[in-house]
């Protein structure tokens, strides 16, 4: 039998440990992979529209599976196209692996078209980046792997010179040519968590502020019980948005979204701050901590500004082992009034109801939740909607509401929607997307449609990039270059292959949701929406 090529080797070394999909714009370079992907039973090849749309398809495969995520990018253009969603993956804590064509060896310092360097570009947006050789490449999969999804997850990137491709793979020694799981660490110093546990007990009215590692984490469960034991409030990031839910007495609303300030009066009433999981990259603690003790259970050490904030205690170690250990902590009385809570997220919640007799994003969401099961999957994109959503959007279970706010990239909600449906066919899926965002990633609604894939894409037209409107208007600067278009809606009744309906008003967007979520393919459900509920509930601060 003849030796295995390295892109055989490659594609079944992928397939090996765990991947399914590989999503990408085909280039000369890879087609050898696409001949052993063809070959290759249990893996399969998606074509995307652009590079872009790939890299956001492999960072949801890769935070729904636990199994990095797999796109690819040729040369030059190929991979500054994936980098938008390489540092997607990046800061939202995606396993991810980034495959590019990249020159010969001995081309690799010569001028020739579409010659970048793929190391240095790829370096500021992933956690590490390699080359391939003939030699190395069940080593490079085994530290890509590991590197992917060892303490905080994120992108990785190797390079694949396309004269080897063809070539025998050598030295196929031992490899775990398996589904990687990251040792785990151990949980913090238990001195420290002593120390915790005596802070939290002698505080008159601590509170919990819950982040993405936390979903990470798997730690639902035991944060619920842990707010109903000692009868306090828990503050959200966005990417947390599940872990309490939002009909919970102790959920006290989400930082950084819409009406942040009114959840700012929970949150700045504490006396003491325990985080757990909780990743700055989706907001800094400067932006609404104010001067109080924080205990800090996640899996490195916390940033923040230890002069303004000198009293962290770091409980370092593995989140969920950690706050097991600090759960421990004895149950005694507090000062929150838990009843005032409860009428200020009613009233939060009253605030977000359709406030005007025009047809708005409000009315629009509401409609879509009472139609989607609760175990449906909502991804939405980057805009104003994305501040209500977080805010809003009535969230049962972590991965059933899918959004980017560590990068924050217009563009994601289309291709993330398509990754959730590949990855749980068996759920309802749809997306919520602002017609600026949809039209960044509008392509990819042939992609849906080559995988025939049942998603209900519902696009709010108001023609408006509201949140920078709002901006120059609260600087009394007039409204300029934030208009979509002059009016009217995104045009014509079919996009790509998939159908488009529109609605102007709550009761015709109700039948239109129905008669798409019956659909056997994709569906756009087009809302004329108003955006002036916007000016009231978003971007407010969430420190005064």
């Amino acid at each position: 039998m003849s030796q295995k090529t390295v892109a055989m080797r490659m594609i079944e070394g992928l397939r090996d440990r765990g991947v399914r999909h590989v999503f990408g714009v085909p280039s000369g370079g890879w087609v050898d992979f696409m001949e052993a992907i063809r070959n290759t039973d249990g893996i399969d090849f998606v074509l995307a529209t652009h590079e872009g749309g790939a890299a956001f398809m492999a960072d949801i495969c890769g935070r729904m599976t636990g199994v990095p995520g797999v796109c690819f990018g040729t040369y030059g253009p190929g991979a500054t196209n994936l980098a938008t969603g390489v540092g997607n993956a990046q800061l939202d804590r995606s396993p991810l692996i980034a495959l590019t064509d990249e020159m010969p060896e001995k081309m690799r310092s010569r001028v020739t078209q579409m010659g970048i360097d793929h190391q240095a570009l790829m370096a500021p947006i992933t956690k590490w980046t390699t080359r391939l050789t003939v030699a190395n490449v069940d080593e490079t999969l085994d530290q890509a792997f590991e590197m992917a999804l060892s303490g905080r997850p994120g992108a990785v990137h190797i390079g694949m010179p396309t004269d080897l491709t063809a070539k025998p793979a050598e030295n196929l020694g031992a490899t775990r040519a398996k589904p990687f799981v990251p040792t785990k660490v151990p949980a913090a110093d238990s001195a420290l968590i002593e120390t915790a546990k005596a802070q939290f007990s002698a505080a008159r009215k601590p509170a919990l502020v819950i982040g993405l590692g936390a979903v990470r984490a798997g730690m639902a469960e035991p944060l619920r019980a842990f707010c109903e034991a000692h009868s306090i409030p828990a503050v959200l990031t966005p990417m947390a948005k599940g872990l309490i839910p939002d009909a919970h007495r102790s959920y006290a609303g989400v930082l950084f979204h819409a009406l942040s300030d009114k959840v700012a009066e929970t949150h700045k009433q504490a006396d003491l701050m325990v985080a757990v999981g909780y990743d700055p990259v989706e907001f800094n603690y400067e932006n609404w901590l104010h001067k109080m003790p924080l205990v800090n259970i996640d899996t490195v050490p916390v940033d923040i500004d230890r002069e303004t904030y000198p009293d962290c205690l770091d409980l370092t170690g593995d989140v969920a082992a950690t706050f097991d250990a600090f759960a421990k902590v004895a149950v005694g009385e507090n000062d929150w009034d838990m009843a005032a809570l409860k009428d200020r997220m009613d009233a939060i919640r009253k605030e977000m109801s359709p406030r005007n007799t025009d047809f708005g994003p409000c009315a629009a969401l509401d409609t879509l939740r009472s139609l989607l099961p609760q175990d449906g999957i909502m991804t939405c994109d980057v805009g104003a909607h994305t501040h209500l959503i977080g805010q809003k959007w009535q969230t049962p279970g972590p991965d059933t509401q899918i959004m980017t706010n560590g990068w924050s990239a217009m563009g994601f909600g289309l291709p993330a929607a398509i990754a959730a449906k590949l990855s749980r066919p068996e759920a309802t899926v749809c997306a919520v997307l602002g017609d600026g965002g949809f039209l960044m990633t509008v392509g990819e609604l042939a992609t849906a449609v080559r995988e025939n894939l049942k998603i209900v894409f519902v696009v709010l037209t108001d023609n408006d990039l509201a949140l920078i409107r709002i901006k120059q208007q609260r600087k009394g600067n007039p409204i300029y270059g934030t208009p979509v278009r002059g009016g009217g809606t995104i045009g014509g009744d079919n996009l790509f292959g998939v159908p488009v309906m529109t609605a102007s008003d709550r009761d015709s967007f109700e039948s239109t949701l129905k008669k798409a979520f019956e659909a056997d393919g994709p569906v756009i459900v087009e809302a004329q929406v108003s955006s002036a509920e916007y000016d009231a509930l978003v971007l407010f601060k969430d420190k005064s």
